[in-house]
């Protein structure tokens, strides 16, 4: 079964949730005005980076709890964060 992973959006007063492989990713984003359009291929290496953190966190949420996870789980957000930055970049 294939994941799809979404970036929530507020268009016109109402939560819309965009697949974030999609060219509409670029709508309304306060932080970064200017997007090149992906390839296929990187936007398929883009969602693969995230599901494949998806999965380690998943995993990470069977073991247990506790600051050493807590701090793993943040460093896996930001590998994923810079991954996808460098492809979209």
């Amino acid at each position: 079964m294939e994941k799809k992973t979404f970036t929530r959006m507020k268009i016109e007063g109402e939560d819309e949730m965009i697949d974030s492989g999609s060219d509409r990713r670029v709508e309304n984003n306060v932080v970064r005005h200017e997007y090149r359009v992906l390839s296929d291929q990187e936007k398929a290496t883009m969602k693969q980076i995230k599901d494949m953190g998806q999965e380690l966190l998943e995993y990470l949420d069977l073991i247990g709890e506790g600051r050493e996870l807590s701090t793993a789980k943040s460093r896996i957000e930001e590998a994923v964060m810079w991954a996808v930055k460098h492809v979209t970049a």
